[in-house]
């Protein structure tokens, strides 16, 4: 039985027209070899005679030879695998950038290298001292302004530190936020790009029903995805919606299958193809509760209800004291400048997620109203019942290494991990707090060689109310007392030895500076600090400790600090970045575009083309011997 005439003709046009098809992606491909996001695709084709739901009742081979090929769809080529380690990989590495960058700010204040800062301010007082232990000079009032000047640098120096301590502490909030800077905080762009997917995954799904591939804007949501990786740990599904997922509720509460929701079925029930339905797209943000068990939030779910009804948001919430030392709450809606430069303590900040309560599909009437609900969960840490409490955490992310540098001070249990603002503050207060302790306590007790002290010759003291008490003397506000500067006070030359030197303060000062101080004080050849002095209680607790350091030398202890975890954070950066990059270049190899291998394919596509050309040449010549050369009569 000879074919339909033109059957072969349209076998060859199948291949000519995939061919085709074939070269316009490999140009399509080139193209975009450098553009940003760009998946590498690819045409997916199958057999005619497979698709076709009719050769599966011819019984001739005959019959199923010759139909051609069928060009099912443009086709992009990723490996969700890789997309997820990337993903998981990105998120360590955005935590260990961000904490580098805050590192690298505290270092700009401490790292005296190369700057004249508290250091040299410490050896030039001591300089001065030394100048002055010589009798003829301890009353001399040029000298003993000398060493006001020089001391009056030193806690100029201090106030210094603190102010840029704090103005970066400042600067790490408005970045997670944006306010008062000319980009975007993470708040702001984590809310931006969950409303671009939400958005996305509408105009995708929409598209794809229609008939659309819409590979573009997927390759637009995976960078979306992969940004938002790097501000917090996510985890990216892909699933069915209710509807074509090819599972119910029988009314019952039981779960029952509906074949019907993902093939099609025949009179009988018999599958006789498979429903090509789009995919949903589901992101859920991974943390730590504050028991240490891992939990999820879902921030998109797929294309349920309307409008913004398949996505969440974030607000950020600031408590904080301003310089009148009135409560404060702030919250990223207000969109008012964040002025914290003269507060008293860290700030109390919380990061509110709100969420969609997972889709469930079982739900009776599910599919008829889509809405989840919404769920919430907050990251903070509570500051005032007890500090070492979070809320909850993440695993990295640069939200929450900015996190981690507003809350963790280094030293309280439970949030020790990480040296934060509040440990540098801890640490300029401290120097400052035992600098005026002791300073104070040997001009107070040089005043007179009996037990009647002129309490009122303090040397140093907060420039808030003038007050000598430790607790009230921080690194911003440290100063020269009002006595000293009005004349009132001066540095004491009272004969303590009586032995016919009045320098005998001079020299305990002088013994002061190279101190080694602890949580007990210190015990030395002329004097002696007791912890009460550096402000313990009855306990011996709340006490300054300088970590058997001296002044100076507890500046250099500080910047060791600084160094090492520099060091350390770096080292982890740089791990993080070439495992980072590995994963890239796998996902490259697999979803970029090579020129050489397009390059390849495009030989073997129009070598393809050229044959189905042949083809239909030589169809066209035994079309022509069939119908000029057979069946005449009377030859």
């Amino acid at each position: 039985m000879v074919r339909a005439t033109f059957a072969g003709y349209t076998t060859a046009l199948s291949a000519l027209q995939a061919n085709q098809k074939r070269l316009d992606i490999s140009g399509q491909n080139l193209s975009n070899m450098n553009t940003p996001g760009y998946t590498r695709q690819q045409l997916k084709v199958s057999s005619i005679n497979y698709t076709n739901p009719i050769s599966h009742y011819l019984n001739d081979t005959q019959a199923v030879v010759g139909y051609g090929v069928s060009m099912d769809a443009v086709t992009q080529i990723r490996d969700p695998y890789l997309d997820a380690q990337y993903r998981n990989q990105i998120q360590k590495s955005g935590y260990n950038d961000s904490i580098n960058t805050a590192l690298d700010r505290l270092a700009g204040i401490f790292d005296e290298s190369d700057i004249t800062g508290i250091r040299k301010a410490f050896d030039n007082v001591l300089s001065t001292l030394t100048n002055m232990q010589d009798p003829a000079k301890v009353t001399d009032q040029i000298y003993d302004s000398e060493l006001r000047n020089r001391i009056q640098a030193l806690t100029n120096a201090l106030n210094n530190a603190s102010r840029d301590l704090t103005k970066a502490q400042q600067d790490e909030l408005q970045k997670l936020d944006g306010t008062g800077v000319n980009e975007m905080g993470d708040v702001q762009n984590i809310n931006d790009i969950l409303q671009q997917v939400g958005k996305l995954n509408r105009e995708i799904k929409n598209g794809q029903i229609a008939g659309m591939d819409c590979l573009e804007l997927m390759d637009e949501r995976n960078l979306l995805l992969d940004e938002l990786a790097s501000y917090i740990p996510i985890e990216v599904t892909y699933y069915k919606d209710a509807a074509h997922d090819g599972i119910g509720d029988d009314g019952n509460g039981n779960t029952v299958a509906r074949p019907n929701e993902e093939y099609y079925l025949d009179g009988h029930g018999n599958i006789v193809g498979r429903r090509d339905w789009p995919d949903d797209l589901r992101v859920e943000m991974v943390y730590k509760d504050k028991d240490g068990n891992t939990q999820k939030l879902t921030l998109v779910e797929g294309t349920i209800g309307e409008d913004d009804d398949n996505y969440g948001q974030l607000q950020m919430q600031v408590q904080y004291k301003d310089k009148d030392g009135k409560d404060v709450t702030w919250t990223s809606d207000s969109k008012t400048a964040i002025n914290i430069l003269d507060s008293n303590g860290s700030p109390n900040v919380s990061l509110n997620f709100t969420g969609l309560k997972p889709y469930n599909p079982l739900k009776p009437g599910a599919q008829l109203d889509p809405t989840t609900g919404s769920e919430s969960v907050s990251f903070s840490r509570d500051t005032t019942q007890n500090p070492a409490e979070l809320s909850g955490y993440f695993s990295g992310g640069s939200v929450q290494a900015k996190l981690d540098m507003l809350w963790k001070d280094g030293t309280t249990e439970g949030i020790a991990d990480v040296r934060g603002y509040e440990f540098y503050h801890n640490q300029l207060n401290n120097l400052a707090k035992a600098f005026a302790a002791v300073m104070n306590h040997l001009n107070i007790e040089g005043t007179n060689a009996n037990p009647n002290k002129d309490e009122s010759q303090y040397l140093l003291a907060s420039k808030d109310d003038d007050s000598s008490n430790i607790k009230d003397i921080t690194a911003a506000n440290i100063g020269v007392s009002q006595g000293w500067i009005n004349g009132s006070v001066h540095v004491s030359t009272t004969d303590l030895n009586e032995d016919g030197n009045n320098n005998d303060t001079i020299l305990k000062m002088i013994e002061a500076m190279g101190a080694a101080y602890t949580k007990n004080g210190y015990t030395g050849e002329y004097f002696t600090i007791t912890a009460d002095i550096l402000g313990a209680d009855a306990t011996g607790l709340g006490g300054v400790d300088l970590k058997n350091n001296s002044f100076t030398d507890y500046i250099n202890y500080t910047s060791t600090i600084l160094a090492n975890d520099t060091y350390t954070n770096a080292l982890d950066l740089k791990t993080n970045v070439t495992v980072l990059n590995g994963i890239q270049n796998s996902r490259d190899e697999v979803s970029g575009v090579s020129l050489d291998e397009e390059a390849s394919n495009m030989m073997m596509y129009i070598s393809a083309y050229n044959a189905a050309s042949r083809l239909m040449t030589t169809l066209d010549e035994a079309l022509n011997t069939l119908i000029n050369n057979t069946g005449l009569v009377g030859r």
